[in-house]
């Protein structure tokens, strides 16, 4: 049975991050994705000009009209944008607690730009990180959930993952990109302990959409019924493999998308 993956995000119009990439990489991962909007922005490879948020109550009517029709396997969630959105997601996510929930703390886009407001984040950890099986922070926004400065080490990794499971996330994926030095370690924290996760750094700036494409494809190795070790093993060597065709795509000037289809499209 082909699984159903629900992405609750903002849409990204050059289709290398957000909604686009959520959509891209459920496909390449073999299960059917839908797609609830929680803001337009107006952004290419350089950066992010513009965000218009979607009303909070629309946002909600999205997702209560996919749950009260589709079977819903898996949900990622994305970019919130701002406090009132993360509290209308709650609210209507709150009766399917059955359901596996990626969480991706969308903060800052690769440019720099905000895309959080800073009072939603205290909203976010209080109302969506108990929600959430999987919780999937780069280093940044780790520090940012936690009020912590940003972590430069494996140990610091490890307790901020660690913290992060007693605000309320069943388990947490710290991911180390941020790191210095040619090692990129994510860190996979759960009740059962501290799972690490090797990666060597892959040259290139083509990296739009990394951490939307990673949480996609966990949701949907979560959908189709992987255990977390297995789902975070399988997802990390799918990102891996478009990272390394990012090259084979010519999009924009800037910080170009991945290629979620390398392993259907030719190069």
């Amino acid at each position: 049975m082909i699984r159903n993956v629900l992405s609750i995000a903002g849409s990204d119009p050059s289709g290398g991050a957000g909604i686009q990439a959520d959509l891209k990489a459920f496909s390449a991962r073999g299960v059917y994705g839908m797609a609830a909007l929680t803001a337009l922005t107006a952004q290419n490879t350089q950066g992010v000009s513009a965000v218009h948020p979607v009303p909070p109550q629309f946002v909600a009517e999205q997702i209560k009209a996919i749950f009260a029709d589709v079977r819903v396997d898996a949900v990622k969630i994305g970019m919130i944008a701002n406090a009132a959105i993360a509290e209308a997601v709650a609210d209507a996510l709150a009766p399917h607690q059955g359901v596996p929930i990626v969480l991706d703390p969308v903060m800052i886009a690769k440019g720099g730009a905000a895309l959080l407001a800073a009072d939603a984040v205290d909203i976010l950890t209080e109302r969506l990180l108990p929600l959430a099986t999987l919780l999937t922070p780069n280093l940044p926004e780790a520090a940012a959930l936690l009020h912590e400065s940003e972590a430069e080490n494996r140990e610091t990794m490890a307790r901020q993952a660690e913290a992060l499971i007693r605000l309320g996330a069943r388990a947490v994926l710290v991911k180390g990109g941020h790191l210095a030095g040619n090692e990129s370690p994510d860190v996979l924290a759960s009740p059962e302990g501290l799972i690490w996760f090797e990666a060597g750094r892959v040259p290139t700036g083509n990296t739009h959409g990394t951490g939307c494409t990673l949480a996609s494809a966990l949701a949907a190795e979560i959908a189709k019924g992987s255990a977390l070790p297995q789902a975070v093993a399988t997802a990390k060597d799918y990102l891996a493999g478009a990272v390394a065709a990012a090259e084979t795509l010519s999009v924009g000037t800037g910080h170009g998308p991945v290629q979620h289809f390398y392993a259907l499209w030719p190069a």
